[in-house]
């Protein structure tokens, strides 16, 4: 059975940073690229972050220079250190993966940021 559970959101002020994480089970974690999304309220989901397999890096237009993506194999783990935040990146956060044996798509219950003007 995989799992994704997110964990770091809460309430923080513009200018703020928080760290998310994702630990994942049921999957070979190594394998797998992995992905932040997020869905503000009345919005789309949208992209935020990529991590290919071996860490590296891609990212939307509107994080570049303030998020950065991270993972760690041997913990299951990937990350989202977010610097300073913006009221605009108020929304739930979703760790995403699909399986690259199975080729399914498993999401996160998702983890909620809030930032404060």
């Amino acid at each position: 059975q995989v799992q994704l559970v997110e964990s770091g959101g809460g309430l923080v002020q513009a200018g703020g940073s928080l760290r998310l994480s994702c630990e994942a089970s049921g999957i070979i974690f190594r394998l797998n690229p992995m992905r932040w999304y997020r869905q503000a309220p009345g919005k789309q989901r949208e992209l935020v972050a990529t991590i290919t397999p071996d860490g590296n890096p891609g990212y939307v237009d509107s994080v570049k220079g303030r998020f950065t993506i991270s993972r760690v194999n041997a913990q299951n783990t990937m990350y989202l250190q977010m610097n300073s935040l913006k009221p605009e990146d108020t929304a739930v956060y979703y760790c995403y993966v699909r399986d690259s044996v199975t080729r399914n798509d498993y999401w996160g219950l998702g983890t909620q940021v809030t930032v404060s003007s």
